[in-house]
C-alpha cells in the first residue's frame, strides 16, 4: 500500500519534524524557504508498491510527469524502470534529460503540435494517445513526412462519472479528452488502413483523486469490451492502458486499496495477451512531499486570524485553484494558546491561501509543513507579483540535495528586454 498519513515520510520525532533522517529546520536554515522537500524513500515506495500489486501480469507504469517534473524526481522513477505518460514536448524532454527509456513514454494531451509530433517520432517513443479525428490526421501526416510509421493509440472516453473534482473529472462525454466511446471502433479501422500509422494500443483516464475503485473498474470493462471487438476485426493490439487517478490520503479520506483494485485489473487481464499499462502520478509524489515556509507576520482580528507566510498562491496553486485542503504543521510544535488561523501568502489577491481555519499556537518565524505537496506544488507554481519560483531538495536517509536552486530576479528577467533596448 501507498502509505495512507500525508505526514508518514515526515515524522514528529523529539519536537522536531523530520524528512527522513534531516530535520526540517536544518534544510529551512541552510536552503531558505519556501522550498520544497521531497523524500526519495517515499517515491520508490509508492512505485514497488504498483510493480508488486501488478506482478501477476506482465505490465508497465507509466509516471504521469505532469504531476511532478522535477529531473531528480524522474530519475528515480527511471532508475526503477518506469515508463513515463507526458502531455507536452517540454514533458518528453525532461525524460530523456533523466534517464527515461523514450521507447516507455506515451504521449497523451488533446494539443499536441507539429514540433512535438516530430519531436516525439525522432526520439522513438513507445505510443501516441490520440484524442480526436483531427489529431490522427495530422500524427499520419508528419509520420510521412517522417518516413516511418507512428505508433499509436486512441485514447477513449468511456463516459464514466469519476465522482472527484469537475476541473480533475476527464471520463465523461462533456470532458475535452479522449475519443467517444461511440466513434472509437470507426477510429480504429480507419487508423488500420492508413500506412503511416502502426495500431499498437488503447488508452482511457477518467480522471485524477479517486478514492473509489469501482469507476476505475467500470471503464477497465467499457474498455476489454472494445478491444474485444477490436480483436473479432482482425485489430490486435499489444497494450491496454487504464490510465491513472489513484487518490491520495490529504485529510481524512478512504484511499483505494491499492492491491485490492490491481488484483481485480490482473484478474480481468487472466489469459490475455496485451500488456497492462496504468498512469499514476499523484499516487506516487504527492504524500511524498512537503512544502516548507515561515510564519512572516501574525495578524489577528475579530473576525479572522490570518498568519502570512512566506510561501503563496504561485507556489501552491491547488488551494486557490480547488478551494484543495492540505494539512498544516509546525515544524517545531510550541506549548501556548491554539488559534484558528487562515495561512495566507503576501500576493495581491483574496483567493491566496493556503489553508483556512487551522488551529495551531504560532509566533512569528515559526516553520509551517504544508503537507502532500510533492504533485501539482512546483508543477503548477508560477512567477506571479514577479516572485521567484522554490527551491526544491530531496532527502535520502541523512543526505540532502538541492535539486532545483532558487530563482533568482536575474532569472525573472534574463529573456526580457526593455522597449527600444
Amino acid at each position: 500500500m501507498v502509505a495512507a498519513r500525508p505526514d508518514a515520510w515526515f515524522p514528529l520525532r523529539a519536537g522536531q519534524r523530520f524528512a527522513d533522517g534531516v530535520p526540517l529546520a536544518d534544510i529551512a536554515a541552510r536552503c531558505g524557504t519556501p522550498t520544497f522537500v521531497y523524500a526519495r524513500a517515499a517515491l520508490l515506495a509508492a512505485f514497488e508498491a504498483y510493480d508488486r500489486a501488478l506482478g501477476g501480469h506482465p505490465h508497465q507504469v507509466c509516471y504521469a510527469v505532469k504531476a511532478n517534473s522535477n529531473l531528480a524526481v524522474l530519475s528515480v522513477f527511471a532508475s526503477l524502470g518506469a515508463g513515463f505518460d507526458i502531455v507536452s514536448g517540454g514533458e518528453l524532454a525532461r525524460v530523456l534529460a533523466a534517464g527515461g527509456e523514450p521507447g516507455k513514454v506515451v504521449f497523451s494531451g488533446v494539443g499536441k503540435t507539429r514540433a512535438e509530433i516530430e519531436q516525439a517520432l525522432e526520439a522513438d517513443i513507445q505510443c501516441f494517445n490520440i484524442e480526436s479525428e483531427a489529431e490522427l490526421t495530422r500524427i499520419h501526416e508528419v509520420a510521412e513526412a517522417h518516413g516511418a510509421a507512428a505508433p499509436v493509440s486512441f485514447r477513449v472516453n468511456p463516459d464514466v462519472d469519476a465522482q472527484t473534482h469537475p476541473y480533475i473529472s476527464t471520463g465523461l462525454k462533456e470532458n475535452k479528452f479522449g475519443v467517444a466511446h461511440s466513434d472509437a471502433l470507426a477510429l480504429y479501422r480507419r487508423a488500420a488502413e492508413l500506412p503511416y500509422l502502426e495500431v499498437v494500443g488503447i488508452d482511457c483516464h477518467i480522471g485524477s483523486q479517486l478514492t473509489d475503485a469501482a469507476p476505475l473498474l467500470e471503464a477497465a470493462d467499457r474498455v476489454l469490451a472494445l478491444v474485444n471487438q477490436l480483436n473479432r476485426e482482425g485489430i490486435e493490439l499489444e497494450h491496454i492502458d487504464l490510465g491513472g487517478g489513484v487518490g491520495i490520503v490529504y485529510r481524512d479520506e478512504t484511499p483505494i486499496d491499492l492491491d485490492a483494485y490491481c488484483g481485480a485489473l490482473t484478474r480481468k487481464f487472466a489469459g490475455r495477451p496485451e500488456m497492462l499499462m496504468l498512469e499514476p502520478g499523484r499516487s506516487l509524489v504527492g504524500n511524498a512531499g512537503v512544502l516548507l515556509t515561515r510564519v512572516e507576520y501574525l495578524k489577528p482580528g475579530e473576525g479572522k486570524n490570518f498568519a502570512v507566510v512566506d510561501a503563496a498562491m504561485n507556489d501552491l496553486m491547488r488551494p486557490a485553484l480547488y478551494e484543495a485542503w492540505h494539512g498544516v504543521e509546525a515544524v517545531a510544535p510550541r506549548a501556548g494558546e491554539a488559534l484558528d488561523w487562515d495561512i495566507v501568502g503576501p500576493v495581491c489577491e483574496s483567493g491566496d491561501f493556503l489553508a483556512r481555519g487551522r488551529r495551531l499556537a504560532l509566533a512569528e518565524g515559526d516553520l509551517l509543513a504544508i503537507l502532500s505537496a510533492g504533485a501539482y506544488g512546483m508543477s503548477m507554481s508560477s512567477n506571479y507579483n514577479s516572485r521567484p519560483r522554490a527551491c526544491e531538495v530531496m532527502v535520502d536517509a541523512d543526505t540532502v540535495q538541492v535539486v532545483r536552486e532558487r530563482e533568482t530576479l536575474a532569472h525573472l528577467m534574463a529573456g526580457e528586454r526593455v522597449w527600444g533596448g
